[in-house]
Order: structure tokens, then C-alpha cells, then sequence
């Protein structure tokens, strides 16, 4: 009778703040085994969650859009949790009481929480103000945001549009691939120029010399220009400004640059590194309150920092259920090891992907099989799960 009154009437609340990889992976298990006496509250800015191993297929009309997002509803109705749509980042926690506070909303309590709100592009703020600017983040709103700059570009310039990324690691450059594939399905925009800006001397950094220069062939071969050591400093109405006052006229100015903390990691009052991303041990706890957890590019190991990169928030997935129902029933906590090395796929837009793994690298249509195959399976365990 005792346990049926328990499970009846949960006594504490777990609450997932930010539904990425990894805690979409705490909803999915929840529905298996959910933790005894416990409820389950997921807060989200967005009705989906989106994978962004296929944003890039996606927009290189590789995939519907449908197959990249998980219906946040529909998993948390599987999971018996509870899923609270707040459009305001949360203004701060009450470490004291134990509480996530909103400027819009009612406090929420919490036994164990877990934050989860992804990173943002580093600078896209200081750019905020200019109608060129379509920031890579939040991924939920990317294509809409980017079909909506090109709409309007297209409708006030006859001639072919000029898309500048910024940013040259392997997001902006399968942002580049897939975008000007997009544009030859489509038959829109096929004259279009496509032109990638790096701070970086080379392109796709933190991959083997092999591979940055299989991926500058192919870049080049598809007639898509890099400016490698040039940062962009402004972006005003019709052009960019680069750092030695170069300007340079553009119809649309794509921010893929590395991640930066969003602010509302700011706000929470916890110990952060030094750019802004919580702290935490290796158990994936927050420094500054052991109830508190960080995953994915939320948080940052300080022991063994590891590359804001989704394969470390999915390699992070069986860690942090694992701690949070050791928080809640008095267990031993398993702590995250980050892989020095893993395979890397990059999405070349043209029915095939760029992989690497130690030594070994190749371009090739069964690459593209491979990526599509683990991408899938990935995100249809959440499909499959609404």
C-alpha cells in the first residue's frame, strides 16, 4: 500500500532544464524504468528537440524535416513526465530552497536537476542587430530562419545571391556543401556564390591533415571559396567588415562559429570555466551544488575538458541517468571519460560523407551510408519512443 501511495504521489521532482541529447536520452529511459517516488518535469523552449548530426542533410534536402526532430510531448507523454513550454530563459536558481526560478512562470523544485540548454556561436550577439545574420543556434529554428533571410534577399536582388558562413569547422563547412546541394535540387538560387570566412588558417580544424585537404579539393571543386586567417568583425545591412576594413557585399551572412556559453548559464549563479560553461566534476555534478548536473555543451569537465561536439553529449547519455537515480537512491556515481579519439563523419552534401577514424580516412557514397545509418538510429530511438 505504501508503494502504491508513493508511486501515486511522487514525494521529489527531477527536472530536466533544456531537452537535448542528453536528457532527451534520461525522458527515453524514464518510460522503461522511471525512478521510484519520483516525478519527472521537462522544460523546454521548443516543442521539438532537434539532432544535429542530420541538420545538414536536412538542409541539403537529404531528409524530410520531420525525420531530424523528436516530439517533445509525445516523449514525455511516454514517459508519464510532465512538459512545461517556457518561451524565457530561466533567471536564476535558488540554491537554498532548491528551486529554478522564471521571470514568467512559478518557481519549479527540484531533488536533482540536470541542465541541458546547448551552447550558442561565439560573437553572434555583437552581430544581433544586422538582417543578414541567421546564427547556426537554435538548430529547432535554423532552416525556417534561413529560408525566411533568403526569401527576402532573393526578392530585393535580381541577380544570383552571395551567402557568406562564418565560421570554418566542420558545421560551416557541411553548412556550405549541403546548402549550395539544396540550391541545385531545388533549381533556386543555382548561381548563387557561397563563401566561407576562418579566423583559422585551414578549414575543419581538429581533423587530420588528410582529411582538411580532401575537404579543401572538394570545396574548391564545387567552385565554394574559403578566406582562411580572416575574422569578421561587422555585419551591417549589405556587407561584411573584415578585420584589416576590407568590405565585402552580401546577401545573407550564415554564423557557424565554435560554441559559446548562452546566457542563461550566466544567470544560474554556479561556478563556470572560463568561458562561461558550468563546471563540473567527472561525475557530470555541478561544482557549486552536487543536486545540479551539466551535460553536453552545457557543462564542461574540468578535470578533462573535452571539444563542445555531440558526440561527447550522446557518449554522456548512460553517465548522467546512471548519477541521477544514484543521487536519488543513495548509489555509487560513474564517472565520464571522454574518448581521445573518435569517427567523424562529415556530410559532403553530394550522396556522400567524409569520414575519419585514427589514420583512416575516405570520401565515399558507403560513408554516407554509414553516417545515415548511425544518425538514424540515434534519433528513431526517440521516434520510436513517441
Amino acid at each position: 500500500m505504501g508503494l502504491k501511495m508513493t508511486a501515486e504521489f511522487p514525494s521529489k521532482q527531477v527536472v530536466l532544464l533544456g531537452i537535448g541529447h542528453t536528457n532527451a536520452y534520461v525522458v527515453k529511459e524514464w518510460a522503461v524504468d522511471p525512478i521510484p517516488g519520483c516525478e519527472l518535469i521537462c522544460i523546454s523552449k521548443f516543442p521539438t528537440a532537434t539532432y544535429s548530426g542530420m541538420l545538414p542533410g536536412t538542409l541539403g534536402r537529404q531528409f524530410e524535416d520531420d525525420a531530424m526532430r523528436i516530439d517533445l510531448q509525445k516523449l514525455a507523454d511516454r514517459a508519464g513526465a510532465k512538459l512545461i513550454l517556457i518561451l524565457a530563459d530561466t533567471c536564476g536558481l535558488d540554491l537554498e530552497t532548491g528551486k529554478v526560478l522564471f521571470a514568467d512562470h512559478a518557481a519549479i523544485p527540484f531533488d536533482a536537476l540536470s541542465i541541458g540548454v546547448g551552447s550558442m556561436p561565439a560573437g553572434w550577439m555583437e552581430q544581433a542587430q544586422s538582417p543578414l545574420l541567421v546564427p547556426i543556434k537554435p538548430m529547432q529554428t535554423f532552416l525556417g530562419r534561413l529560408r525566411d533571410r533568403l526569401e527576402i534577399a532573393a526578392a530585393n536582388e535580381a541577380s544570383s545571391l552571395r551567402i557568406a558562413i562564418v565560421g570554418g569547422g566542420v558545421a560551416g563547412v557541411e553548412i556550405a556543401l549541403c546548402l549550395q546541394q539544396q540550391f541545385f535540387k531545388d533549381d533556386m538560387y543555382r548561381n548563387s556564390k557561397i563563401e566561407i570566412f576562418t579566423s583559422s588558417q585551414r578549414v575543419a580544424d581538429g581533423m587530420r591533415e588528410r582529411s582538411v585537404h580532401r575537404i579543401e579539393k572538394r570545396l574548391a571543386s564545387r567552385g565554394i571559396l574559403v578566406h582562411p586567417g580572416r575574422r569578421v568583425v561587422e555585419i551591417g545591412a549589405t556587407e561584411i567588415v573584415l578585420d584589416d576594413g576590407i568590405r565585402c557585399g552580401f546577401d545573407c551572412v550564415i554564423w557557424a562559429t565554435g560554441a559559446s556559453a548562452p546566457m542563461v548559464l550566466g544567470k544560474l549563479g554556479l561556478q563556470t570555466d572560463e568561458r562561461g560553461f558550468v563546471a563540473t566534476t567527472p561525475t557530470l555534478q555541478s561544482l557549486s551544488d552536487p543536486r545540479i548536473f551539466a551535460v553536453g555543451d552545457s557543462g564542461t569537465v574540468l578535470q578533462s575538458p573535452s571539444p563542445k561536439a555531440g558526440v561527447y553529449a550522446v557518449r554522456q547519455c548512460p553517465i548522467l541517468w546512471h548519477n541521477m537515480r544514484s543521487l536519488i537512491a543513495g548509489g555509487t556515481m560513474r564517472t565520464f571519460k571522454p574518448q581521445s579519439d573518435f569517427l567523424k563523419l562529415l556530410n559532403t552534401g553530394d550522396g556522400k560523407a567524409l569520414l575519419e577514424y585514427g589514420w583512416f580516412t575516405a570520401h565515399a557514397r558507403w560513408c554516407w551510408k554509414l553516417k545515415t545509418w548511425i544518425d538514424k538510429r540515434f534519433v528513431g530511438e526517440f521516434q520510436a519512443a513517441e
